[in-house]
C-alpha cells in the first residue's frame, strides 16, 4: 500500500511537471513573494496560482492577499486586500484593484482604478476610470472621458463634460448625482 501511493505521488509529480514542460507554460505556481515561489516572475502562468503576494503574467485563476499581474494578463483574481495589473482581461475582485493601463471585465471591490480604458463594470465604493466604455457603478465614480457609458452613484464626475447640459442628451454635467453620461 505504501509503495503504490508513493508511486502514485511520483507519477502524480512527473505529470504536473512534464505537462508545463511539454506545453511551455507552467500550470500552476504557490508563492509567499514574488521572488519566493515554485516559479520566479518571468514566467507565465496557465491555470491556478495561490499567493500571500505573487505576480507573474498569467491567465489563471488567482487567489491570494495580493495578487500581481504583468503584461497581458486574463482570468478570475480574488484577493483579500489588492489585485494590480498592467493590462487585465477577466474578473478582480479585492478590497483595492488597480489596473496600470487597460482592463476589459468587472472589478469589484472598495476601490477600483483603472488608469487607461475601462471597458465593462466597475462596482466600488470609489471608481476611477481613464476612459469609460461601460458602467461605473459606486457612491463616488470618476472618469476623465465617457466613451459609451454611463455612470451611477452618489457623486458622479465625468471631466470632459466641461459644460453644464451643454450637449443635452449626449452628455450632462461635469458632476451629476445619481447619473451620468
Amino acid at each position: 500500500m505504501r509503495t503504490t501511493m508513493k508511486l502514485f505521488i511520483a507519477y502524480l509529480a512527473m505529470v504536473l511537471f512534464s505537462t508545463g514542460t511539454i506545453a511551455a507554460t507552467k500550470p500552476f505556481n504557490f508563492s509567499l513573494t514574488p521572488d519566493v515561489a515554485v516559479y520566479p516572475r518571468s514566467d507565465t502562468i496557465e491555470g491556478f496560482t495561490a499567493s500571500v503576494w505573487g505576480e507573474n503574467q498569467q491567465t489563471s485563476l488567482a487567489l491570494g492577499v495580493a495578487n500581481g499581474t504583468v503584461g497581458q494578463s486574463a482570468g478570475l483574481s480574488v484577493g483579500l486586500i489588492l489585485n494590480y495589473a498592467d493590462d487585465y482581461k477577466g474578473i478582480q475582485w479585492a478590497a483595492i484593484n488597480y489596473t496600470k493601463k487597460d482592463f476589459l471585465g468587472w472589478q469589484g471591490g472598495l476601490v477600483d482604478y483603472v488608469a487607461g480604458t475601462m471597458m465593462g463594470l466597475q462596482s466600488g465604493v470609489v471608481n476611477y476610470a481613464g476612459r469609460v466604455k461601460g458602467l461605473e457603478l459606486g457612491l463616488v465614480n470618476y472618469t476623465e472621458d465617457v466613451e459609451a457609458g454611463c455612470q451611477i452613484g452618489l457623486i458622479n464626475i465625468i471631466g470632459t463634460n466641461k459644460s453644464w447640459f451643454h450637449d443635452l442628451p449626449n452628455s450632462l454635467a461635469p458632476t451629476m448625482i445619481i447619473v451620468n453620461w
